[in-house]
């Protein structure tokens, strides 16, 4: 599995650990990075991890803005918990971040909805951060 892909996932475990008990996202960041200096079965928390989290955290409530304004249909709190985690970490990836090429952001994100989620979430997900793609110029500039 290539480094990017590991940093990916692990960021979103951080996000749905965070959502799941209700803390920030930063706190369970911090928690993961201080388990991991003792205990030698918790790998290290990489750099592009904390990136992806650091960089959710900032953006938080505008990522969730947008999502409930383009999720058709669907309230944030009642999206599964998985699927709305995976698309804030994309939707931060895909907006944001400039150095990962949009469709391995979306690509990714549907690997985790298919790995993690029900059978229909690879399609939300994917519908839902190609939407943000097409947008991707007017989001930016609408902060």
């Amino acid at each position: 599995m290539a480094a990017r892909n590991k940093a990916r996932k692990r960021a979103f475990q951080i996000l749905f650990e965070a959502d799941q008990r209700g803390e920030s996202v930063q706190s369970v960041l911090a928690d993961w990075v201080r388990l991991s200096r003792t205990d030698d079965r918790q790998p290290p928390v990489g750099e592009f991890t904390m990136e992806l989290v650091e960089g959710y955290a900032q953006y938080a409530d505008r990522i969730d803005d947008l999502i409930v304004t383009y999720a058709v249909d669907w309230e944030i709190d009642r999206m599964p918990v998985v699927d709305r985690n995976i698309l804030r970490l994309g939707a931060y990836e895909l907006i944001w971040l400039d150095e990962t090429p949009d469709a391995v952001v979306i690509d990714e994100a549907v690997q985790l909805a298919k790995e993690f989620s029900t059978d229909d979430s690879p399609s939300f997900v994917n519908g839902l951060l190609a939407r943000f793609k097409d947008l991707k110029p007017n989001l930016r500039r609408a902060q």
